[in-house]
């Protein structure tokens, strides 16, 4: 048997560019511009010529969490007001509506691809409306990388006359019909956390915006809603800086991030060969790319095929055991009328593999021969 095999490899681009990385560090640590310095305002300007569609403002912050705060501050969510978000992804989506004082309503989600239904998105906006409440927005998820769809989601926030966010904190490096992630829709934001594609050493977060205007209000509410003068505070805002360090950081692992996009494409096309016989593997529109954060099968035998990974020393996690509107601190956001039986049905069948840029490929044959093995007891 060989050695462990992480689900997620955080240090392994250390070999390509681990110098880069220190180097960048030091430079940082002798300038002493640790908030806001140099290296932040390059490494916005890299991600909008990486986007490569004209117009796009990036701004960097402090976590992904944030930038979800940030953007849907600037596009003027109120209190009291609905934003609509699927029931199956990570807290953060529904934290960030919640923090604001507005209501998450809880959508469910398709089988085919993980993201929010937008047939569901109108039922639920029609059972929001039926409680008295008023549709501010959708926060659409790119969830284990794969973008949402777009263009119907555009239209179902057209006939509710809402706004559209996407949260593609696991879905930057991905493309929607050839549009990068980032400026598919008028507002993006996503996460550097260090497990995400793009990751950092500790926390970071970006907004991404075709509008001007947006692009200035988050300058200023990221900043603690700061004027022309630092001490003329215009907005209420909030302390969501990108470090310096994390920004230095990021901008060698920008550089080769076409390059370990196009690896994890390879290693998800190995994993379809490989298990979409005795497994149903993630699927991915023929115009569309995968950031490909994780890599999440279903099965109905999850038991079986985990505890054969864990024997292997194979890593595999579920992401999520527990729908958003099953939670303790978010159940009674749940309206009860919205049906979330997909959401449901797939918090106990999925499974995600291991999934990064410099997983091998006698790694992969070993976690396809694992998760075969398992399935043909």
């Amino acid at each position: 048997m060989s050695g462990p095999i992480p689900l997620i490899d955080v240090r392994a681009h250390q070999t390509r560019i681990g110098d880069q990385i220190r180097a960048n560090i030091n430079a940082v640590v002798d300038h002493g511009k640790w908030i806001m310095g140099p290296e932040v305002a390059d490494f916005e300007r890299s991600t909008e010529a990486f986007v490569g569609v004209d117009g796009v403002h990036a701004l960097g912050c402090s976590n992904g969490t944030d930038a979800l705060v940030l953007a849907m501050q600037a596009l003027g969510v109120e209190r009291g007001q609905a934003v609509i978000c699927p029931a199956f992804t990570f807290v953060a989506t529904a934290e960030a509506i919640a923090v604001l004082q507005a209501v998450p309503v809880f959508a469910d989600v398709e089988l085919d691809g993980f993201n929010v239904d937008p047939n569901a998105v109108r039922d639920a906006a029609k059972v929001a409306k039926d409680q008295g409440l008023t549709i501010a927005g959708i926060c659409a998820v790119d969830l284990f990388g794969a973008p949402a769809d777009y263009d119907a989601l555009t239209t179902v926030a057209e006939e509710l006359d809402c706004w559209l966010l996407s949260d593609a904190a696991q879905g930057f490096g991905g493309s929607y019909r050839g549009t990068k992630v980032g400026a598919v829709t008028d507002v993006t934001t996503t996460s550097f956390f260090p497990a995400k594609p793009l990751g950092c050493y500790g926390d970071g977060g970006m907004v991404l915006t075709t509008r001007p205007e947006i692009a200035e209000a988050v300058r200023s509410l990221r900043v603690h809603g700061k004027g022309t003068d630092k001490y003329d505070n215009v907005a209420i805002g909030q302390n969501s800086r990108l470090d310096t360090l994390q920004a230095a950081i990021l901008l060698p692992k920008l550089a080769i991030f076409s390059d370990e996009l196009d690896a994890r494409d390879h290693v998800a096309a190995r994993y379809a060969e490989g298990l979409a016989d005795v497994v149903t593997v993630p699927t991915i529109r023929d115009d569309d790319r995968s950031a490909w954060a994780q890599y999440t099968i279903i099965t109905d035998r999850r038991d079986v095929v985990q505890r054969a990974l864990n024997d292997a020393q194979i890593g595999n996690a579920v992401y999520y055991p527990k729908p958003l509107h099953q939670q303790t601190g978010y159940a009674h956001f749940h309206l009860p009328a919205i049906d979330l039986e997909r959401t449901e049905w797939l918090t106990t069948r999925v499974l995600s593999l291991p999934m990064y840029p410099y997983l091998s490929s006698d790694a992969v044959d070993r976690v396809i021969a694992t998760v075969r093995g398992a399935l043909a007891q």
